[in-house]
């Protein structure tokens, strides 16, 4: 027998107090996609050809370097949110640790490797 109320034993083991901090951060990089992803969209179709030299000329650009870096930082910031619930939601125990570790490396190469393409090409040390 307990002295303790039902209430008194559930208090304290609810919410662990920081998924509201994730899923703001969720919401407010999907919303930033929205404007990023409807400019780059606009901007690829308005590309008269697509050669290499016409879009190396258009990243080339200050206002389009910044966006472009804005749109790798926000959609690979945002991909690794949303995969990192699926993991720890779906996988358990030390695979899922280690799948955590996974995804934040290969989301860090791909922001890395983004970064680096969109400055070697908008200072032209590719030409």
């Amino acid at each position: 027998m307990r002295l303790e109320s039902p209430l008194g034993r559930a208090l304290g083991h609810g919410s662990a107090k920081a998924g509201a901090d994730h899923w703001i951060a969720q919401r407010l990089t999907a919303i930033g996609l929205v404007p990023l992803g409807l400019w780059f969209a606009f901007s690829m179709v308005s590309l008269q050809h697509g050669s290499y030299q016409l879009v190396a000329a258009w990243v080339a650009e200050p206002l389009n370097a910044i966006l472009l870096i804005l749109l790798v930082v926000t959609l690979v910031y945002h991909s690794l949110l949303g995969l990192q619930v699926i993991i720890e939601d779906y996988v358990h125990g030390a695979l899922g640790t280690l799948s955590l570790i996974a995804a934040k490396f290969v989301h860090v190469i791909l922001a890395v490797a983004g970064l680096y393409s969109i400055v070697v090409t908008s200072l032209g040390a590719g030409q």
